[in-house]
């Protein structure tokens, strides 16, 4: 007896409303188009994005490189940086700070 009258289920007795429970349920979790798998998607989407614009910046920082490379001054001074080329009439010192220098964990 108890249990016709009570006012917590009495909303259940709907028939409508019990359609909509069990396709909302349906639509959020189980189906292959649900809200879970779109979140999902959605997710990669903006992964993929981001991965898209750090790639496009680094060709942007690419094609600098190259044009510089591209005259005689650029390429010696490429040689000269990140290769220690000289001249034949020149000397190099290469000056290294203390702190700039890596230390192991057996010079320490």
């Amino acid at each position: 007896m108890a249990l016709k009258n009570n006012k917590y289920l009495k909303p259940f007795k709907n028939v409508f409303l019990l359609i909509l429970v069990v396709f909302a349920v349906w639509m959020i979790f189980l189906d292959s188009n649900s809200w879970l798998i779109h979140h999902e998607l959605n997710s990669d989407i903006d992964e993929l994005e981001a991965e898209k614009e750090y790639y496009q910046k680094e060709i942007i920082k690419d094609k600098k490189a190259i044009k510089a490379l591209s005259t005689e001054d650029g390429i010696e001074k490429l040689a000269r940086e990140k290769y220690y080329m000289k001249k034949d009439n020149e000397d190099i010192y290469i000056i290294e700070y203390e702190d700039s220098i890596v230390k192991t964990r057996n010079d320490e």
